[in-house]
C-alpha cells in the first residue's frame, strides 16, 4: 500500500506549527507544507474542506484532517510506526520502560498550556497593536490592552524564570542527555524545546512581521536573555543546545514547492480509511451508554469546540466515529460544495462536544 500524502497547513510563526514540524522531522516523515494566513479567514481550508476550525496547524493524512497537536502527534506515531522504519516519539527509557502516557500528559497539561501562556506573555506589544491583536481578541473572547500587556513583560519574564527553575534539576540529575532518560529525543523533549525556541524568537522581536502579516515589523529586543542563558540555568541551556544540534543534523523532510492545487488533487485520490482504522487505537472502545446519555451517537449532528479559546467558533458536523480519546465528524456542508470530501478528527481532551439542535442552525 502506498504512503498517503501528508500535508501540514500552518504559518512560519505559529507556535504549534513549529511543534509539528519538529515531530515530522524527528520521525523522518516526508510532508508538504502549505502556508495559510495567521488570521481568519482562511479560505483554503474553509472553501476546499469546509473546515471552519480557527486554530493552526491542521494536518492532512490522505483526505483525513487532524486538528490539535495532541491528536496530530498521536496520528503520526500510529500511521508511521517504528516497525516501518520511522523514528518513534516515545523511545524506551534507560530503565526499559515506555513513558508514553506520562509524556502525553507532560505535553498536554504543562508545555502546551501553562508554559505556552508564559511564552505568549513575552510577545512584543507591537503585535497586539496590529490587526493580529484584534483577531486574537475575537478568539479569546475579550479585548486586549497592548499598553497593559507591555507593562506585564517583566512579570512574565519572572514567570519564565520560575518555569526554568522547575526544569533545571531535571537536567542536572538525569541519567542521559534527554528528558525521561530516553535513548533519543522524545515527545517530551520536543514539547519543551519548541516552546523555548518560539518564546526566545518572538520575545526578541523576530517572527513579528510574519505573525502579523506585515502589520508590525521585526525588531531586535532583549527577549528571554535575562533569564534563559547558560549562566543562570546551565542544565536547561546545555539540553536546549543538544536538542538544537540533534535537529540540525537530521535530514530535511519538508516540501514547500508543491502547489496547493496539486495537494488537493492528491488528497482527492487518497484511499479512505475504513471503519476499523478510522479511529486511533485506545485501550478500550467508547463507553456507549455514557455517550448516549450525553447525546453523542453516530449519525447525530454535533458541535466541537476547544474548552479554552475559540469556544464561540465551533465546528459542526455529523458524528462519524467516537472513542474515549477521539471524535471524528463529517463537516456540515457550506454554501458551495467542498473540493475534497474529508473527515475531521478532534481529540476529546481539551474539547467540548455537544449535540446540536438543528432548529437552532
Amino acid at each position: 500500500m502506498s504512503t498517503p500524502i501528508v500535508v501540514l497547513f500552518g504559518y512560519e510563526s505559529s507556535t504549534f506549527t513549529i511543534k509539528v514540524r519538529h515531530v515530522l522531522r524527528l520521525k523522518q516523515i516526508p510532508y508538504t507544507f502549505i502556508t495559510v494566513p495567521s488570521m481568519m479567514p482562511r479560505p483554503p481550508l474553509k472553501d476546499n474542506f469546509h473546515l471552519t476550525y480557527r486554530k493552526i496547524p491542521v494536518l492532512a493524512i490522505g483526505s483525513e484532517l487532524y486538528c490539535d497537536t495532541s491528536l496530530i502527534c498521536e496520528a503520526l506515531e500510529h500511521f508511521f510506526p517504528k516497525s516501518e522504519g520511522y523514528n518513534s516519539l516515545y523511545p524506551s527509557a534507560a530503565d526499559g520502560r515506555n513513558y508514553r502516557p506520562i509524556i502525553r500528559g507532560f505535553a498536554s497539561y504543562w508545555t502546551d498550556r501553562p508554559l505556552f501562556r508564559v511564552t505568549t506573555g513575552l510577545m512584543p506589544a507591537s503585535i497586539w497593536r496590529s490587526s493580529f491583536g484584534t483577531d486574537r481578541a475575537q478568539l479569546i473572547g475579550h479585548k486586549l490592552d497592548p499598553d497593559k500587556l507591555e507593562k506585564k513583560l517583566p512579570e512574565n519574564l519572572l514567570r519564565l524564570d520560575m518555569q526554568l527553575s522547575m526544569l533545571e534539576p531535571l537536567f542536572a540529575e538525569t541519567e542521559g542527555p534527554w528528558i525521561f532518560s530516553t535513548s533519543s529525543p522524545s515527545m517530551a523533549d520536543i514539547s519543551v524545546y519548541y516552546q523555548l525556541l518560539w518564546g526566545s524568537e518572538i520575545s526578541a522581536g523576530r517572527l513579528v512581521s510574519n505573525l502579523t502579516a506585515g502589520g508590525a515589523s521585526d525588531t531586535e529586543l532583549e527577549g528571554t536573555r535575562p533569564v534563559f542563558n547558560a549562566q543562570r540555568y546551565p542544565g536547561v541551556w546545555a539540553w536546549y543546545r543538544r536538542v538544537q544540534t540533534f535537529f540540525d543534523e537530521l535530514p530535511p523532510v519538508e516540501d514547500k514547492n508543491t502547489s496547493f492545487e496539486k495537494v488537493v488533487e492528491q488528497m482527492k485520490k487518497a484511499p479512505k480509511l475504513g471503519k476499523k482504522s478510522l479511529l486511533l487505537p485506545t485501550p478500550k472502545s467508547t463507553h456507549s451508554e455514557l455517550d448516549s446519555k450525553t447525546g453523542l451517537k453516530e449519525g447525530s449532528l454535533v458541535s466541537v469546540a476547544p474548552d479554552d479559546t475559540g469556544r464561540d467558533d465551533p465546528t459542526v458536523g455529523t458524528l462519524v466515529a467516537i472513542s474515549p480519546e477521539e471524535i471524528v465528524i463529517k463537516p456540515q456542508p457550506l454554501e458551495t460544495p467542498a473540493t475534497v470530501e474529508t473527515r475531521i478528527h478532534f481529540p476529546r481532551l481539551g474539547f467540548v462536544v455537544r449535540p446540536v439542535n438543528q432548529s437552532n442552525l
